[in-house]
């Protein structure tokens, strides 16, 4: 079930063959610009181009070292001979290692757009086609007012698009390479070799840098994830609110020969709607170790190595995947407009106790003297299980103000309906 919805090209991206292939196309790019000025002889590069690091080997050689950058160059030396002297000229491992990072999640981040880019149509086509069914507004899980199933879906749409947004931004701010020597004074490796590099791998150069790239731009990114991933949890928690068995009103995919319990046969479990917000919460936690890692010892130090490695592959792995959950749930949503007018009913017509109120209001009640009119009724109503219209129309206060046609022209699902089509207008739906 993992494989159905995992996507192979995010977790290429977090692939050890990826990762050093963007270390080496760094320490290239940067081999490159130190030719420009003069440094490195022309005639050098294309010897320097050939190198690869053998995985190999490089694992042999962190055995001796316990440090991967060193391993890494030692690998990558022993693969072009003597050119392979320029190659991590003046440069120091974080140079590589978080330029190299920024590559890696612009990559993810690029597969992140598209993944939304195919969510948001599928939700505007079944927003469109749920734009004028009937639905319960639910407020505190309690019957408000009646709104339609497609309006749901349209705040939905445009939450996405904001998230789409708010990831766009997220990219721009760890689209940066740092190539600044040891502690970012630049002293080893000018700058305009950073700026040369840089836009060779398609990043723009930190503007200043210690060390490392500064960690608030990856808490940015990682947090935009977790929002992302709560939006995508809030409609998933939206459709098992809709799946229970009181409920009914939606219900996620169930295929042919699926089963939802090993115990009972008749269940049907919104078991992928589950999954998405258990997952989400992984995201959230991510998000704050993310944060966490901001505040560093003076120009560096290494404690957000360690948890970078699960969390930043793991955030993106994660979402890529809920969000493919999540398409799919969207694509094969069921949706019952039976089921929500019989729920419409439930409460003998209580969903129509303001637009009572108001109608005595205009009347010239006070909002006081209306609210209490219509409160008696509709907890009667409510209390004996009957006809909120019937009570209305029996009620000799009411009856003062409104006629029995009056009333029954108030109890009008239409009513709830008028704006609709300009809302989704706005919208662009």
């Amino acid at each position: 079930m993992i494989e159905r919805y995992s996507r192979p090209e995010m977790k290429k991206v977090w692939s050890d063959e990826n990762k050093f292939d963007k270390w080496l196309q760094v320490e290239i790019a940067v081999c490159e610009a130190w030719a420009e000025q003069g440094v490195v002889p022309r005639e050098a590069l294309p010897e320097i181009r050939k190198a690869c690091c053998n995985l190999e080997r490089m694992e042999e050689v962190l055995k001796e070292t316990h440090h991967d950058v060193t391993a890494f160059l030692r690998a990558v030396s022993e693969s072009i001979g003597e050119e392979s002297r320029y190659i991590h000229l003046g440069l120091t491992s974080s140079d590589i290692m978080d330029t190299a990072l920024a590559l890696q999640l612009v990559e993810a981040t690029n597969l992140l757009e598209k993944a939304i880019a195919e969510c948001i149509p599928v939700l505007e086509q079944r927003a469109r086609e749920h734009k004028h069914t009937i639905i319960m507004g639910r407020t505190h899980g309690v019957h408000a007012e009646p709104t339609t199933f497609g309006l749901k879906l349209a705040l939905w749409v445009q939450e996405m698009k904001r998230n789409a947004y708010r990831l766009a931004e997220a990219k721009k701010a760890i689209a940066v390479g740092k190539i600044s020597g040891a502690v970012g004074t630049h002293a080893t490796v000018p700058p305009e070799v950073e700026k040369i590099a840089c836009s060779r791998l398609g990043l723009e150069p930190a503007p200043v840098s210690s060390q490392i790239v500064q960690r608030d731009r990856h808490a940015q990114f990682v947090t935009t994830l977790a929002i992302l991933a709560s939006s995508l949890e809030k409609f998933a928690t939206e459709i098992r609110g809709l799946q229970r068995t009181e409920v009914l009103e939606a219900e996620e995919p169930f295929e042919e020969g699926q089963t939802g319990s090993s115990a009972m046969p008749h269940k049907r479990n919104p078991e992928l709607c589950e999954r998405i917000c258990g997952l989400a919460r992984l995201v959230r936690g991510h998000a704050l170790t993310a944060m966490e890692n901001i505040a560093l010892w003076h120009e560096r130090d290494i404690s957000h190595s360690s948890n970078e490695r699960i969390t930043l592959p793991d955030s993106c792995l994660v979402l890529d995947y809920v969000l493919n959950i999540f398409l799919y749930v969207m694509k094969g949503l069921q949706v019952y407009p039976e089921r929500m007018k019989e729920n419409l009913e439930l409460t003998q017509g209580l969903v129509f106790s303001q637009r009572v109120m108001i109608a005595l209001i205009e009347k010239g009640l006070s909002r006081e003297e209306a609210y209490k009119i219509v409160q008696r009724n509709a907890m009667q109503s409510w209390k004996e299980r009957v006809s909120f219209l019937g009570l209305l129309k029996g009620d000799p206060e009411v009856a003062k103000h409104l006629s029995k046609s009056e009333l029954e022209n108030i109890f009008d699902y239409g009513y709830f309906l008028g704006h609709i089509d300009e809302i989704f207008e706005r919208l662009g739906l």
